[in-house]
């Protein structure tokens, strides 16, 4: 149990980690789209940027996967310009068209997201036998922090956008211009060539 609770927490932290904020920066772009009534397409949406990042952390804790760790420190925050960018894009068609989207996002972009944490897991678990349910619990503490987020983010819309009278569409394009102005910064300072 004590195991459970610390990977838990570990993953937890992962995301919750304020001084790496891209993942919470990439859960704004990609939860801003969804009303509270889509709330299980919002869980689908954590759920697939789960399964990515916790792929490619399994394929590189049993040795499948090597990355170039500057490269993929560059890649994460283009994954969140393109994603606001898209949100910026589309602020006007129907929100079908968006989430569906969205959710392709959090899949593949969750690959890519999981890259950059892989190095740091694979040294969190070791020579550890056993790398499956580390991994397990890792994602449940990365699940749990990721739905704690995307429904602030959910509360919050919908708090502005009924008693501030904002509408949807700024809403899109307010939130998702501040993390591509963040994401831009970020790309930036990783540039590795």
């Amino acid at each position: 149990m004590e195991d459970f609770i610390l990977y838990f927490k570990m993953g937890l932290y992962h995301v919750l980690d304020f001084a790496a904020y891209d993942h919470i920066l990439f859960l704004i772009v990609l939860a801003v789209v969804f009303t509270i009534e889509q709330w299980k397409k919002v869980l689908w949406l954590v759920t697939l940027f789960t399964i990515g990042h916790s792929v490619t952390l399994a394929l590189s804790a049993y040795g499948v996967l090597k990355v170039n760790i500057q490269l993929v420190e560059f890649l994460i925050p283009v994954t969140i310009f393109v994603t606001g960018c898209f949100n910026v894009f589309t602020a006007k068609k129907t929100s079908t068209e968006k989430v569906n989207t969205n959710l392709v996002f959090a899949l593949f972009f969750g690959l890519i997201h999981g890259l950059g944490f892989s190095n740091y897991f694979k040294m969190m678990i070791g020579k550890e036998e056993d790398k499956l349910a580390p991994l397990i619990e890792f994602a449940l503490g990365i699940e749990a922090a990721q739905i704690s987020i995307v429904f602030g983010i959910l509360i919050l819309g919908s708090f502005l956008q009924y008693i501030t009278k904002v509408t949807k569409r700024d809403w899109i394009l307010v939130c998702s211009s501040i993390v591509i102005g963040f994401s831009l910064q970020m790309m930036i300072a990783r540039v590795f060539w």
